[in-house]
């Protein structure tokens, strides 16, 4: 997309790959071994502020979609991108770079568990999830920024408002865990959105003659949804059914490595 000439980190793929590549190394080897004999930080403070900034960013980004596209004309059937230097569809990129650029804040979550050493939450579903993310998007910025290829970020977006308004609260000290009841309702939500996110990106399947420019992105997004629906659903599997991961404190839903 020529709109995106000297965009950070648009010019190639490989910055994207380095840094994700030093996040895998750095939360899965690096981290933990220099933590080995260290006493965990205290962060509760630094992420009470950075939850509750990426619920405001979160909010932020779910405005900019809708006001981009998503309720002001796009039919949530074949909605294909708009390449022209119109206002919307220039908000629009600047919606899916901002998106895009916002899965490398999230990272902190992961850096956070091991300087916390925490980590038996740092699993392959959390790793995996915050990697394929940010190096799959940057493709559908470079190429297809708009369409019905980013309702799963407006979807990602509204969960993540609940999501870290969780975590947000969780940091804020035990004081605070009596609200913290609808955690077990959180998979749920994140179920309903990969379910959401299957069916939508589904229909072009069954749509006749849609001229969405670049289907792979289709089939990517559909077996993404599909593969994170399955391995949510063993999580929820072994979580909540069998009570593998319940915490002492499940009656309250609440975490007790939070």
């Amino acid at each position: 997309d020529p709109r995106l000439e000297g965009w950070p980190l648009m010019s190639s793929p490989f910055p994207t790959t380095f840094i994700i590549g030093t996040y895998i190394y750095f939360v899965t080897s690096l981290g933990p071994k220099l933590m080995e004999n260290k006493k965990p930080f205290e962060l509760r403070q630094i992420m009470a502020f950075y939850n509750f900034s990426v619920v405001a960013l979160s909010l932020y980004m779910t405005y900019e979609f809708l006001m981009s596209g998503w309720a002001t004309g796009y039919s949530f059937r074949c909605d294909i991108v708009d390449y022209s230097r119109s206002p919307t569809a220039l908000r629009m990129v600047r919606t899916c770079w901002l998106y895009y650029f916002s899965k490398f804040i999230e990272l902190l979550d992961t850096i956070f568990f091991v300087l916390r050493k925490k980590n038996n939450q740092v699993t392959f579903l959390h790793v995996f999830h915050h990697s394929i993310m940010p190096w799959t998007w940057w493709f559908g910025v470079k190429f297809a920024a708009g369409g019905l290829g980013t309702f799963h970020a407006l979807l990602n977006c509204i969960v993540h408002v609940v999501m870290y308004t969780y975590y947000g609260i969780c940091s804020l000290g035990p004081a605070y865990h009596k609200y913290l009841w609808w955690k077990k309702y959180m998979t749920t939500i994140q179920l309903v959105q990969f379910i959401m996110i299957t069916i939508h990106i589904g229909q072009i399947y069954i749509m006749d003659d849609c001229p969405y420019q670049y289907p792979i992105f289709m089939f990517i997004i559909w077996l993404y949804g599909s593969m994170f629906l399955v391995l949510f659903l063993h999580f929820w599997y072994h979580a909540y059914t069998k009570g593998q991961r319940l915490p002492k404190m499940a009656r309250n839903g609440i975490s007790k490595d939070q």
